[in-house]
């Protein structure tokens, strides 16, 4: 029997996802606010999910467009209302899927956003610098290091144990989309920032548990209830660095630093395969899109510094 109301379609079909696909839980978040936010399209014209057929998912999506919202936003939202009617066909809830002929938009290709060597070195050398205490500064150095040495993706970083770094090693286990573990080697200027880091924090660690406060399990311990730092933390904090540095904040996210990673180990002749592992990539077409950064690269480089390309 289908549930009676949209909260309880939503909640039921993300609980299967995380259990049958092992869904990462930034995919469960998205799936939730993508299918909230049609729940409410159609309550606002007196549907529900049970109700709604092709031409309301079609309506929904041209509400989408008429707000401006990007092609890729709109093709993961048909993407998540596809998955959810597949299961609730799938549970008997519906006899069809009214939204499984239905053409997505597109995702628009562009080329990642990534940062010269040079830049990297300049963020690096500013993060030394960004923090009112030295162990904010080691804190920082480290994360950045270990950024552009791995290439993690942020949420990995953050919810990095401080178990898999003990004892210096040259590798890590990262745990990352789906529970999927891998290993990522450390450079030495990582190793060594790392090392600063970790005693510097065990000292305060060993501090606040004289004071009968429990011990971080994470790398980078935060404040809040997920007990490290914040995925928005860091957001914020490479802003800042970014402008210590002399370089656009617009251009600086932990993602453009994880493409920076992947794009300059091909530019030093890393085969494709070793990047796809080392980025987590499931399909390698996805890690091929670094070979095309890499052309436009070297295209511009050729424009703006070859004499005949002048104008």
């Amino acid at each position: 029997m289908a549930p009676s109301t949209p909260e309880q379609w939503i909640s039921t079909f993300l609980a299967a996802t995380a259990a049958e696909l092992d869904a990462a839980r930034n995919t469960q978040l998205a799936y939730g606010r993508d299918l909230k936010d049609f729940a409410d399209w159609l309550d606002r014209r007196g549907l529900t999910f049970a109700a709604a057929d092709r031409g309301a998912v079609e309506g929904y999506l041209i509400s989408c467009e008429a707000a401006g919202l990007s092609k890729a936003t709109r093709a993961r939202r048909l993407s998540s209302i596809r998955q959810l009617y597949r299961f609730a066909h799938e549970e008997g809830w519906r006899e069809d899927n009214p939204a499984l002929r239905i053409s997505g938009p597109g995702a628009a290709k562009s080329l990642p956003k990534t940062l010269e060597v040079a830049e990297v070195a300049r963020l690096i050398e500013a993060a030394r610098n960004k923090g009112r205490t030295d162990e904010e500064r080691l804190r920082n150095t480290a994360l950045l290091e270990l950024l552009y040495a791995t290439g993690m993706r942020v949420s990995e970083l953050v919810e990095l144990p401080v178990a898999a770094l003990r004892g210096d090693p040259a590798m890590i286990l990262v745990r990352g989309k789906g529970g999927k573990e891998r290993m990522v080697p450390l450079s030495t200027p990582a190793r060594a920032a790392l090392r600063a880091w970790l005693t510097v924090r065990d000292g305060a660690e060993e501090r606040a548990r004289k004071s009968g406060i429990a011990p971080s399990r994470y790398l980078f311990p935060g404040p809040g209830a997920a007990g490290h730092l914040t995925r928005q933390h860091l957001h914020l904090m490479l802003k800042d660095i970014s402008v210590l540095a002399g370089i656009s904040p617009s251009k600086v996210t932990p993602h453009t630093l994880r493409h920076a990673f992947a794009t300059h180990l091909l530019a030093g002749g890393a085969d494709l395969r070793v990047i796809q592992t080392l980025l987590g990539h499931a399909d390698l077409a996805t890690t091929e899109i670094y070979t095309h950064v890499l052309d436009e690269h070297l295209k511009s480089l050729v424009l703006d510094h070859h004499p005949l390309a002048r104008k």
